[in-house]
This record gives C-alpha cells, sequence and structure tokens, in this order.
C-alpha cells in the first residue's frame, strides 16, 4: 500500500520509475508490468479531476447529473411545501446538502491513493479488458466502505455549519402543520453521504470513459501506448 507520508505525486512518479524498469529488455512480464503502471496512472488522473470538479463551489449543485435533490420519501412533502409557498426554503435545503458534498468530496484523494496502490498486475490485466467503467468499479469495491466512514462525520459537520439541518426541522414543522401532508423522520446525513458518493463515483467513471475512448485525455506517453490500442 502507498504510504501516506509522501507527496501523492512522488509515490506515483516512484512507482512507474520501479516498473518501468521492470518493463526493459529482459524484464519479466513487460506488457502486464505496462499495463498495471498505465491502469495506476489513469485512476490517478481520473480520481484527481474528480475531486477536483466535485470538492469545489457548485461542484455538484450545478452538475446535473450529480446534483443531491430532495430525498424520493419525501418527495410528497416537498410538493406539499412549495404548493403551500415554502419553495424558497426548499430550494435553500437542496443547496445546502450540495454544500455538504462539495465541503466531504476532496477527502476522498487519500482513500483513491490507497486503492491505487493495492492493485495488483492481474487486476489491471481484467480491468483494461473489462467494461468502459471497469476501473471505476473495482476503485468503489476497495473504497466505498472506508469512505462512506469518512464521509460522515465531514457531512454532519458541514450541514450544521452551512444550515442543512436547521432548514430540514423548520420544513418538517412547516410540513406538519399543513394538513392532510403526512411527514416522517428521515436521516438526512446518511442520504446525503450516499447521494455525495455516488456522484462522486460518477465522475470518477466518466474520467474513465475519457480515458479509454478520447486520445487528448491520455495525458501522458503510457496511457497512449497502453489505451491506444
Amino acid at each position: 500500500m502507498l504510504s501516506s507520508a509522501a507527496p501523492a505525486s512522488a509515490q506515483l512518479d516512484s512507482i512507474l520509475k520501479e516498473m518501468d524498469t521492470l518493463t526493459r529488455p529482459g524484464a519479466a512480464t513487460p506488457g502486464g508490468v505496462k499495463v498495471g503502471a498505465a491502469l495506476k496512472q489513469a485512476l490517478q488522473v481520473g480520481t484527481e479531476n474528480a475531486v477536483r470538479l466535485t470538492g469545489k463551489t457548485d461542484g455538484y449543485f450545478t452538475n446535473k447529473a450529480i446534483k443531491i435533490l430532495m430525498p424520493e420519501r419525501l418527495r410528497t412533502v416537498e410538493r406539499g411545501l412549495r404548493t403551500a409557498g415554502y419553495g424558497s426554503e426548499v430550494d435553500k435545503l437542496v443547496l445546502s446538502m450540495n454544500r455538504a458534498a462539495e465541503r466531504a468530496a476532496p477527502t476522498a484523494k487519500k482513500f483513491f491513493w490507497d486503492a491505487i496502490g493495492e492493485m495488483t498486475i492481474d487486476d489491471a490485466q481484467r480491468i483494461l479488458n473489462g467494461t468502459p467503467t471497469a476501473a471505476t468499479d473495482y476503485f468503489k469495491g476497495k473504497t466505498s466502505p472506508s469512505l462512506r466512514i469518512a464521509f460522515r462525520p465531514i457531512v454532519e459537520k458541514a450541514m450544521n455549519e452551512v444550515g442543512t439541518v436547521r432548514q430540514y426541522n423548520e420544513l418538517l414543522g412547516q410540513a406538519k402543520a399543513i394538513p392532510f401532508l403526512k411527514t416522517e423522520d428521515y436521516e438526512l446525513d446518511r442520504y446525503v453521504v450516499g447521494k455525495a458518493l455516488d456522484g462522486l463515483y460518477y465522475v470518477v467513471g466518466e474520467e474513465e470513459r475519457k480515458i479509454r475512448s478520447d486520445p487528448s485525455a491520455r495525458v501522458s506517453d503510457l496511457l497512449k501506448e497502453v489505451f491506444g490500442k
């Protein structure tokens, strides 16, 4: 596993230099090693981009593919609130949920790097010949449990800071005053954590698709050689 003490870029450079020596004439299984190095680099590029794209203001909120909306179980409550004139308050709640996810996203980088360090040559060969998001699926399996745990306190803190909890409680109180509108308690922080991770993996997958299909996204000679075949 990669050491978290050294900068991420230095860790990757060290791995690639070591693998480069193995791909020279006479080295064992040069093709497999080169594929492994390329997949590690592709994941590094894709996850760096994903964290950068999601972990900023409006990274979730203005991306229709990953924007966090009201939970499905609260859609009836949402419609009732909007009908009763509380639409702007609902919009503020939706915005604050996305802001919480945007604050949590950068935390994923360390876990991504740990997963990259654990990838084997056999993993890389299977991924290269797999679906357009095979690397992302591998990545999700490796990081999802630990990221879910790491995201929870960050999302909870962010939701308190940006007012999500207060806004949610106020809206529920308003909803209870609307006749015939049934309300229920809902664990909003767990919902936001889940949607934040779903959005993050979605963007990682889109970045992987680019590297596989778009030559301009292959930013190194190694990526161009392996993914251009």
